[in-house]
């Protein structure tokens, strides 16, 4: 009798939960169906054993709450280069002939015993470390060959052989597509990180867009098996886009437009609107009309630099890029050996000569020469080098006391009799490093049309001479330090011609002092009084 009620009770339970059961079962089948179908469907999503499990086990919990963030989307490394280079108007490209392929779909290997008895373990990957390739411009240099200036993985470059092929697609259905082998050019010296900036120089055998018809330059970035040498992973990258009859042939050929270019490093941190306001006023005056800057704001140009810049601007003299969205990317500092490259191939046609040099720094030429006096010496030359003189960041002369903050009161040519002004930053600080028998950095200066890449103190990638005997010619004093400094520079007020501070022998220098008044006059004549209370 007992028995018999076990029974009954067994069938009961099994009635109350036959359609739970009857649920679970379809929903196996149902997931078992869609992941089989999922696996025939071309897709860089898969699933694998390890993923169905997890799907399994969340059957019966409870859902998650809402998330108060947007989903996260995987994009290939060749989208999101394409798309931090091109994203004004490029989103969509037509499809390249030669597709990137996906990476091989995740398959999770387990450990297993072999035969001999040896245990093989497995190893699954998952992700990615660093993208293949990250453009950030992409130029002609000629007729027939190109520049493209990104990042690439620095591991990959420093213990793998990736490879580069270019492509021209032209825009006219008769004419076939063209190919040539990259050659790329790593100009960091090593300084790289997580990134390393690579130049791709591609040079075909033949004139590409001669008629004019309008193409696309195509970069196949391969990894050539680094990172996984089961695998030769290679991303598309459309890098340059030229529509029909925008091609400006007699660019190549033509003088410049300019005689002196500047191409600046990326500028970052709490800058001193006062002294970049100086260095622009300074360095138009001293380069003249014919002469261009350009200057990279990697988040230093805030709204009192961005006053400062603004009226040369204006005027035509310069040129702000934004570049702050490099950041992303962990290259040596701030990625500018990237900038200057990106610079030196954008611009290398406007330029009869381009300097590089930073905002502390100011080119100086003697008296009784001009800057295209000793250019006009030097033109033998692609490249030169200038000399540095190192001036104190802190000692002034202790006449200059109360100068410092307090404003006084000049009368000018035009007889502005209550204009105020201040000392200057290179008007103050008068005493110059003495010390002899070290090396110190130079900055340089190059003719662009011969260069192939460059670097920070010089280019080590051109065609022709470099010079390095320029004592006496040409020289840069550098304010080092200053140009982040808010603070009154004036630290230590001496009355002498020559000191020993902190184990470095000064002497005094007065040059840059002594034109500082000329300087002023001209800033006032080019732009007025619009900057004459601006703080530092």
């Amino acid at each position: 009798m007992a028995k018999e009620r076990e029974k009954k009770l067994f069938v009961g339970v099994l009635g109350n939960y036959a359609s739970e059961l009857k649920l679970l079962l379809t929903t196996l089948l149902l997931l078992c169906a869609v992941a089989t179908f999922l696996q025939f469907i071309p897709s860089r999503f898969t699933i694998s054993a390890s993923d169905l499990r997890f799907c399994i086990s969340r059957v019966q919990s409870s859902p998650p709450p809402p998330s108060l963030s947007p989903p996260l989307t995987t994009t290939s490394s060749s989208s999101v280069s394409h798309l931090s280079t091109h994203e004004e108007s490029k989103i969509t490209l037509p499809p390249s002939p030669r597709p990137s392929p996906s990476p091989p779909p995740l398959t999770v290997e387990e450990d297993k015993v072999l035969e001999n008895g040896i245990i093989k373990r497995a190893f699954n990957p998952y992700g990615s470390a660093a993208y293949n390739f990250i453009t950030m411009g992409a130029y002609r240099g000629g007729l027939n060959t190109f520049a493209i200036i990104g990042l690439a993985s620095k591991p990959l470059h420093l213990y793998s052989k990736p490879t580069y092929e270019c492509q021209w697609l032209s825009s006219s259905p008769s004419q076939t597509p063209i190919t040539t082998v990259g050659y790329k050019i790593l100009p960091d010296w090593g300084y790289g990180r997580v990134y390393t900036v690579v130049i791709v120089n591609c040079t075909f055998s033949t004139s590409v867009n001669a008629g004019n018809t309008g193409g696309k330059l195509v970069l196949h970035a391969s990894t050539s098996g680094g990172g996984d040498t089961n695998f030769n992973i290679t991303d598309t990258i459309d890098v340059l886009n030229e529509s029909p009859n925008s091609l400006d042939l007699s660019v190549f050929t033509s003088p410049p437009k300019y005689d002196y270019f500047y191409c600046g490093s990326s500028l970052y941190g709490n800058l001193n609107p006062q002294r970049v306001r100086e260095w622009i006023a300074y360095h138009v005056k001293f380069f003249g009309p014919k002469s261009h800057f350009v200057i990279h704001d990697a988040g230093g140009v805030h709204e009192q630099v961005l006053e400062v810049l603004k009226p040369w601007m204006e005027l035509g003299y310069v040129t702000l890029q934004d570049i702050r969205d490099q950041e992303r990317f962990d290259g040596y500092y701030h990625n500018q050996f990237m900038v200057v490259n990106d610079c030196l191939h954008r611009y290398k046609f406007m330029a009869k000569w381009m300097f590089f040099f930073d905002v502390d720094e100011y080119i100086y030429v003697p008296p009784k020469s001009t800057i295209k006096s000793v250019l006009d010496s030097l033109s033998e030359y692609s490249q030169f080098t200038i000399e540095q003189m190192p001036m104190s960041s802190k000692i002034c002369l202790s006449s200059d006391y109360g100068k410092t903050y307090r404003w006084t009161w000049v009368v000018l040519e035009f007889g502005a009799l209550n204009l105020v002004l201040r000392k200057w930053g290179f008007e103050k600080l008068v005493y110059k490093d003495s010390k002899k028998g070290i090396r110190r950095d130079r900055k340089y200066a190059v003719q662009p049309r011969s260069l192939y890449a460059t670097g920070v103190h010089m280019s080590q990638n051109l065609a022709g001479k470099t010079t390095h005997k320029t004592e006496g010619k040409i020289m840069y004093y550098h304010y080092h330090g200053t140009i982040a400094e808010k603070r009154e520079s004036c630290k230590m007020l001496v009355n002498s011609t020559q000191l020993t501070y902190e184990k470095t022998p000064y002497v005094l220098d007065t040059t840059m002092r002594d034109i500082a008044g000329v300087i002023k006059k001209f800033e006032l004549k080019m732009i007025g009084s619009r900057l004459q209370k601006n703080r530092q």
